[in-house]
């Protein structure tokens, strides 16, 4: 049985469906219609030609077997039965905020000595055809890719994003193509360089492409950096071709980055990122500036520690820059920060200042005229004038260097010096006047090296470690001072006192100020009274005169005639006396009548008894009355004298 008898005993149905199941088929395997995706694309490869394959490059140009330079974009396409192959991928894209990075696999071999490729003028990666015919290079490119969706032949470029390798692939390069990531992804490439203002950063660019430095050069001068010449601003590295165009050379730059987003090549340049410049309130920056062209001098030849030249020179600048925040390349300047505000050395073993000048400073061991060994703690204050801090770098290099180097010697060689003409004792209490003779003295020495001395403090010179004399006369001096104070203690407690009693004297005056007041107004008052009282008694004694005169009269007038009478009447009675006593017998006889009669008018009126309780006794032992004394004296013949007178 032939074929053709099998072939016709198969349903008729059945042999139609095979034959368009083979049909597809065939036409599949001759790749004869092919369906690409909107979203993707497909890159030609020509299987056979009558012109033959590629003799020059990798991407055919005219018309070769080979990968083709255009690529199929979406839709269906008919090609010729088994003469082309096509690759269908995914568009390349590249995601938001991040770098795409391009290898071209075809193109003009690199120069001796570059790095990257550079991209023809007005071509893009999108004409493969274009790159090559314009002189493209292959290899890594300098251009980037931003953000976005490409049709971009993936068998000439590969392109390399954060989400992965796009490109249709070879056998042979993916090691290049892998090593070429890591690189990337260990220079975080695939991003942007952020720099943020708060975090107070520059970034200091390193280029790997273009013409090496000059001879003795170690940072790239700026170049291209005016925007206003747009063939050569190359905007921060961002566009290689055009630093390249301005003169720009490889190794690190001398120009910086500063707050932002840059979409730097990462394989054209790195960024350091470095901390600014920042000068405090107080300090001035001396720049030592190891780039730039060479300066003139501007110190003068009477200046013979080196150059100051001007701002922007190789060299330390003339001019200090002043508190603030500056963009500085650290890697081609040095800057010295000194402080213009008063600062303190202290030659105190173990004590420093936050500055650490004078962190390798000791006390200064002296010997007096006496031969002790003290030693002298000392403290001196210093100022820098913000226009000599560069003379001041330019001599010393560091201000550690200064002090150490110096003024540790200059100062001590001046107090041992001071110390060798006076006593321990001298050294002490003319603490004073040494400093003052200091701070004159050595202030014309500090200023040859453009320091201000500002003060001298001196402390109290103390032992060496093990030595007792200086304690035992630091004692001696120490009780007399004691005594000294104490009399002072005294007399101002003695003139306290006196001023205590003056307060009190005059708080009680205070305190009886009212009574005082009032007295004072009672007196007022009484002398007001007493002048009206003596008005009222000058007139009731001018009247008391008056009436005492008329009285005075009435009485010389009553009293002459009472004394006429009286005379009268005694002569009277002398005459009646007189009888009486020659009638009673004589005088004494009259006296005792006399005294009897007055006895009886004292016994009568007296409230006393008549017998008294005392009784006075006589010095015989006799004893008797007051009474009886007295009659008994009456009685007496001692009247007699009193007889005899009464008889003349």
């Amino acid at each position: 049985m032939d074929f053709w008898s099998i072939f016709y005993a198969i349903p008729y149905g059945v042999r139609v469906t095979v034959g368009v199941l083979l049909a597809v088929y065939l036409i599949h395997l001759s790749r004869m219609i092919v369906f690409i995706r909107n979203d993707s694309m497909g890159v030609v490869e020509k299987v056979w030609s009558m012109r033959g394959s590629v003799r020059d490059g990798f991407i055919a140009l005219d018309g070769a077997a080979g990968f083709q330079a255009e690529v199929l974009r979406g839709g269906i396409h008919v090609f010729p039965p088994f003469q082309y192959r096509i690759h269908v991928k995914s568009l390349p894209s590249v995601p938001q905020g991040t770098i795409g990075y391009v290898f071209a696999r075809s193109g003009q071999p690199l120069y001796p000595g570059q790095t990257l490729a550079s991209l023809p003028q007005n071509v893009s990666f999108e004409d493969a055809r274009g790159f090559i015919e314009g002189g493209g290079q292959r290899g890594p490119q300098r251009q980037i890719l931003r953000e976005g969706v490409y049709a971009i032949n993936t068998a000439q470029f590969v392109i390399l994003t954060s989400d992965g390798n796009h490109a249709v692939k070879l056998s042979g390069d993916e090691a290049s193509l892998d090593e070429m990531r890591t690189r990337l992804l260990e220079r975080r490439g695939f991003e942007p360089v952020v720099i943020r203002d708060q975090e107070d950063r520059i970034g200091v660019a390193t280029v790997h492409d273009g013409p090496s430095l000059e001879h003795e050069e170690i940072i790239a001068p700026s170049v291209g950096t005016d925007a206003r010449d747009p063939d050569t601003y190359h905007n921060c590295f961002q566009d290689p071709e055009r630093f390249l165009i301005a003169g720009g050379r490889r190794g690190r730059q001398e120009q910086v980055l500063v707050e932002g987003t840059y979409f730097i090549n990462r394989l054209f340049a790195t960024i350091d990122l470095q901390p600014k410049t920042v000068i405090e309130i107080g300090k001035v920056g001396v720049v030592v500036s190891y780039t730039g062209p060479r300066g003139d001098d501007l110190t003068g030849t009477a200046y013979k520690h080196g150059e100051l030249v001007e701002s922007g020179k190789r060299g330390v600048w003339s001019r200090a820059l002043q508190p603030g925040k500056y963009a500085l390349n650290p890697y081609g300047v040095r800057v010295i920060q000194v402080p213009t505000t008063n600062f303190v050395l202290r030659w105190i073993e173990g004590r420093s200042e936050e500055h650490g000048f004078d962190a390798n400073l000791s006390e200064i061991r002296l010997i007096t005229r006496d031969a002790f060994e003290p030693v002298l703690p000392l403290s001196i204050v210093l100022h820098i004038a913000y226009e000599d801090a560069p003379m001041v770098v330019q001599q010393f290099a560091d201000l550690r260097l200064l002090v150490e180097q110096t003024l540790d010697p200059m100062v001590s060689a001046y107090f041992k010096d001071t110390a060798q003409g006076c006593t321990l004792i001298e050294l002490v209490s003319k603490r004073a006047e040494i400093q003052a003779l200091a701070v004159k003295a050595m202030a014309a020495r500090f200023s040859k090296y453009r320091l201000n001395l500002m003060e001298v403090m001196i402390g109290t010179p103390r032992p060496a470690q093990g030595d007792l004399h200086i304690a035992t006369i630091l004692d001696q001096l120490r009780f007399r001072q004691v005594a000294e104070e104490k009399l002072v203690t005294y007399e101002n407690q003695r003139k306290a006192a006196d001023k205590e009693r003056e307060l009190r004297q005059a708080e009680a005056i205070a305190a009886a100020q009212s009574d005082l007041t009032r007295s004072s107004v009672e007196i007022k008052i009484a002398e007001n009274k007493g002048s009206a009282m003596l008005a009222v008694r000058q007139r009731d004694a001018d009247g008391v005169r008056v009436t005492a005169a008329a009285n005075a009269e009435r009485i010389r007038v009553e009293g002459n005639a009472e004394a006429d009478r009286i005379a009268a009447v005694g002569e009277a009675q002398a005459r009646s006396v007189k009888a009486q006593v020659s009638a009673f017998g004589g005088p004494e006889f009259q006296l005792k009548k006399e005294l009897a009669q007055i006895l009886e008018a004292a016994i009568r009126e007296s409230k006393n008894p008549l017998v008294p309780q005392v009784v006075i006794g006589q010095q015989d032992g006799r004893s008797g009355t007051a009474v009886d004394a007295l009659l008994g004296m009456l009685l007496s013949s001692k009247t007699g004298p009193a007889e005899n007178s009464l008889g003349r």
